[in-house]
Parts: structure tokens; sequence; C-alpha cells
């Protein structure tokens, strides 16, 4: 909710929300930015009696909490701390101690103000810039008891609120969508016909060999028992649309080319047995995992795919996924350099020492500046180098942004945000994406499926076109020799 209607440079909950919500959620007062310590220090003492008053309606006295903490740099902290111990005994309500915690370790102060400059898009140097002056990291316990020794039960209840929370997830467990069949049929009968009815128009009506039937029977089996009718019936469902709109699909990759149900589905193209190709090497039933069909369509026109499988299954109930972009090794460098304010062509020099990936996966710079031999020597010879990379280092690996995931989505039985949050995708005030990236999705048995858009099938068929166009010729690709 506060992504998808409140956002406004950030996401924002308001009273409004938090009325309806509220319930079973612990509330704290916040730091000295919040709504009630910006009212103690403006000394407003109505306003101060109003946010009290509405968070104790909204969460229930025993749910809500004034915050303590010790930021000795940040100016006015101790005014605020003393008055948040007076209205605690006024309204009768719990102090708990908190910390404003950035990163793990005080010795990563420096890397933080660099990561935060990366995302500004500023440099060190600018003066104007947004820091954290002072100690952001996770406080000892220990300092935190001695900064707060007037109030033990504060120190406590940072603890007590932790046992409190509880919030439980199933992992494993089948959530792929229903699937309406036409006459009420069982998912596993109907499913059965159309496999039998495929095999008929790709062999004739008595011409199927018996290994043909055998391999059917066993799949079909198979997948009935993994409660996975459901999920080739609704990747048949949407390939057929494709088809039957003139979308050129592809005639199959990966594992899912062994499946004679999905090549009697018209899902892949490729007979699986005159192949020599395995069902085992997509679905096993000694290793239970989701099955996972990637299709082909024309990039020009995967939209279309999509946006019918939304109004098929309801647009709460369909989102493409979200992913995050981290720093790779050359990235981080030119980042941390430009942030460092060092001249592009010595940092553009350093970047491309780094070896490239390979086949996709970078090796990490802590390895590289110790085993290759351009990088090392530089690294060990020139202490402007060394001074980057020892930050690209520490900073390397780090979520640097959030995209959305080139062709994964993900279609829910129920509302998606029955099991994940959702946000507009990067740039995108209409694409609706997860929260979640797509290894948690899968782990929670929400069905994934994979849209991918390929130029050279939008190449395919514009070629088709133009041939039947000019020659009056209609060719099948899926027949082409």
């Amino acid at each position: 909710k506060a992504n998808l209607e409140g956002f406004y440079y950030k996401p924002r909950v308001d009273y409004g929300l938090l009325k309806v919500y509220g319930k079973g959620l612990i509330a704290l007062s916040g730091c000295i930015t919040g709504h009630l310590p910006r009212a103690i220090l403006s000394k407003n003492d109505e306003e101060i009696d109003k946010i009290i008053k509405s968070h104790i309606d909204i969460f229930g006295k025993e749910n809500y909490y004034l915050e303590l903490q010790d930021h000795p740099l940040q100016e006015n902290q101790g005014i605020v701390n003393e008055k948040l111990k007076e209205l605690a005994k006024k309204y009768d309500l719990p102090l708990v101690v908190t910390n404003d915690s950035h990163y793990p370790r005080p010795s990563d102060s420096d890397a933080h103000d660099i990561l935060l400059c990366i995302q500004t898009g500023t440099t060190v140097n600018d003066e104007n810039r947004m820091r954290y002056i002072g100690d952001f990291s996770i406080r000892d316990m220990d300092d935190l008891g001695k900064a707060f020794a007037d109030c033990p039960e504060a120190l406590e209840n940072t603890v007590k609120i932790a046992e409190q929370c509880n919030v439980d997830f199933e992992f494993g467990k089948n959530l792929i969508p229903s699937f309406k069949t036409p006459n009420g049929e069982e998912y596993g009968v109907y499913l059965r016909q159309l496999c039998e009815e495929g095999l008929k128009k790709r062999f004739g009506e008595n011409d199927i060999a018996k290994e043909y039937l055998e391999r059917l029977e066993y799949e079909l089996k198979t997948v009935g028992e993994m409660g996975f009718d459901t999920y080739f019936l609704i990747v048949w469902d949407f390939v057929k649309y494709a088809k039957c709109q003139g979308i050129v699909v592809g005639p199959g990759r990966g594992s899912a080319a062994g499946s004679i149900i999905a090549w009697s589905l018209n899902i892949t193209d490729l007979d699986p047995i005159s192949n020599g190709l395995f069902f085992e090497r997509f679905l096993n039933p000694e290793r239970i995992s989701m099955p996972d069909i990637d299709i082909d369509f024309a990039d020009t026109r995967r939209d279309e795919v999509l946006n019918y499988v939304i109004e098929k299954y309801g647009r709460d109930n369909v989102a493409q996924i979200l992913t995050f972009g981290t720093m790779a090794p050359r990235a981080a460098v030119r980042d941390v350099g430009r942030v460092l304010g060092y001249p592009y062509q010595e940092v553009d020099t350093l970047a491309k020492t780094i070896p490239p990936p390979i086949q996709g996966k970078s090796t990490p710079l802590k390895i590289c500046t110790k085993e290759d031999p351009d990088l090392r020597h530089v690294y060990e010879n020139d202490k402007r180098a060394e001074f980057l990379l020892n930050y690209a280092m520490r900073l390397e690996g780090t979520v640097r942004h959030v995209g959305t995931h080139a062709c994964a989505v993900v279609i829910s039985e129920k509302p998606l945000t029955e099991y994940t949050a959702l946000q507009y995708g990067a740039g995108d005030s209409t694409e609706i994406v997860t929260q979640y990236s797509m290894k948690p999705i899968e782990q929670l048995g929400l069905l994934k499926m994979d849209f991918l858009g390929l130029k050279n099938l939008t190449v395919i068929e514009r070629a088709v076109n133009i041939i039947k166009r000019t020659r009056e010729i209609t060719l099948d690709i899926a027949t082409l020799k």
C-alpha cells in the first residue's frame, strides 16, 4: 500500500492506513526526525498530546513504545530523550532503547560514506552532501547499557519486542493457481484429453506408436502425483493464445523439450522420443521441484501475451519479478573512483586492468589483486590505486539498484499481496513488480514463468509476413527443414 498508493519520493504510510492495518503491529516513536521528536523540539505540547493519543488509539498502550537513542553528535538528541522519559511517566508508556544502525562495524563508516555518495550522485569533496556524522554501526549492548544506565527497563524492552515479533513463512508449498476447465473436468482428466488430442494431430487418429502412448502415460502419472497438472494447463493456455494471435513462439528450450506432454500440447516442437530427450531432466519424482518451462515470444509482441495472462488471472494476481543489481568489480572501481574525485582517465585505465568476466561470472577483486599479474603489480606499486581498490573490494557485491527481471513473471491464485509486497518498477509508473526476487518467490511455492522476448523470432515473423505478402506463400516455421 505504501509503495503503490502512498509513494512520493519514497513509500509513505499515513494514519488512515495505520488505523486499518494497525492491529498486531508494535509501534516505536521514531528517531530524531520522527513525528513525535519533531513536535518535542518545536515545544508544541498540544501536538505532542495529539500524536501520543492517536498512536495509543491505533496500536494500544501496550504496543506503543517511546524510543530512546544515543547519538551524541546528533543535535538535540539529549533534549528529546529527557522529554520522552517525562512523557513515558505522564502517559504510562514503556520506553525502549534503539540505535540507528546503517552498517555493522564502526570501521565501516568510511565505506558507508562512499556508498552514500554513489547513491546520491555526489563526491566526498561536496560540502553540502548528505552524510552521517558519528557512529551509526550496530552498537555493543554493554555500550548502550552505560548510556542508559538510568533506565535499564528500556534496554530490556528491546529484547521483549524482538521476542514478541513472530513471522512464519511456509516454504515448498504448491501455490500454483487453479485452472478453469471447460466443463468442470478434473485437471488430470482434462490434461490427458488435450495430450491425446495433440498426439492424434501430430500422428493421425490411428498411427500413434506404442512407445509414445507409454511415455505419455508415464509422464501424466508422474505429473499428477507431483500435483503439477494445472502447471501444464496454464502454459498450454497462453501458448495457444499466442499462436492463435499469430505471435511467433519458439520451438522450446532447455529440459522442457524432453517432455512429451509439452510436445503433444504444442508448447514445444521437438519430438522428445525421436531426439532421445529424457523427461527426468525436466521433472524428476526423486527431486521434487517446480517445473520450469521457458517460452520464447517475438520481442515486439511479448507484452500481448503478458496482458492476456493478466486479464485471465487478474491484475492483482500477476506481476513481474524484481531483481537486485549488485556492484561488479569494474563498476565498483568506477563508482568509487568517481566518488573519491579521481580523474576519469586514471579510473578508466585501472578498471580496464581488471580481468573480464568468464561466462558472465566475475572474479572477486580480492582474488584478482593476488592472482592476476597486471592488477597485482598495480595494487602493490601504486598507492592511489591501492587506496581505491581497497574501498572497491569492500563495496563489491553491494546492492546498487533494483530493476525488473527481463522475463520472469509470477502468477498466483490469491492476490499477490498475500505472499509478497509489491511496488512499481524502476522508472515506470505502471509496471508492478514483486519486492521479493526470483529465488524467494520460487521457495514460497509461487508459480514463476519466464516470458522471453526474442528479437530473432521477430525477424522470422517479419520475414514470413513479407514472403506471404510478396510471393503469396504461407510458411510454417515449425515444419521448415
